[in-house]
């Protein structure tokens, strides 16, 4: 006997159904996603400040409107290798929230692809790959036209200890650059 009620039946099914949009960009040969809400902006690649002692992934800062964003390399988090600078490159301006509100931080894709709308239903979990493999950054896996666009889950790819780290380090270099 099912203890389900028929709205929370409703609702479930009314979820699995729900559509979200999503920002397509490439890393490699790989599509990856962010959900739209936690973009704020696309921007082509302006000159990088490199920041001292920095892990090899975080690239440095960029001006946006006189504030120093910090820009991560998500080719070379993922392991992917280094992003190269090409005409399509581009730094996706991510919000993260977090405990003290919220972070801006940039991350370079080898190029922008389409904003596009997703089912919910339409995501599966991330694949089990085994203990060498982490897929603890993806919400899921989607198919589009024969092709698997890689579902992140940004809170989790900008974790709130280095993303306080690179916005202090953010703070620093634009105070420096402003004295």
């Amino acid at each position: 006997m099912s203890t389900s009620s028929p709205s929370r039946e409703k609702e479930a099914a009314m979820s699995a159904n729900e559509s979200r949009k999503y920002l397509t960009f490439t890393l490699a040969d790989e599509i990856f996603a962010f959900e739209i809400s936690s973009v704020r902006e696309i921007q082509d690649v302006a000159d990088i400040t490199r920041i001292p002692h920095s892990p090899a992934y975080m690239r440095g800062v960029v001006n946006l409107r006189g504030a120093a964003i910090p820009v991560m390399d998500l080719r070379e988090k993922f392991g992917l290798g280094r992003t190269e600078h090409t005409i399509n490159t581009r730094i996706v301006i991510v919000v993260i929230d977090n405990e003290d509100g919220e972070s801006i931080i940039g991350a370079l894709a080898d190029s922008v692809r389409e904003v596009l709308e997703l089912e919910n239903d339409q995501i599966d979990a991330p694949p089990k790959m085994g203990a060498s493999i982490h897929t603890g950054f993806l919400k899921g896996v989607a198919r589009q036209d024969n092709e698997f666009i890689l579902v992140l889950d940004s809170a989790r790819v900008f974790s709130s200890g280095e993303v306080e780290e690179a916005v202090d380090e953010a703070a620093v270099a634009h105070e420096a650059v402003a004295a």
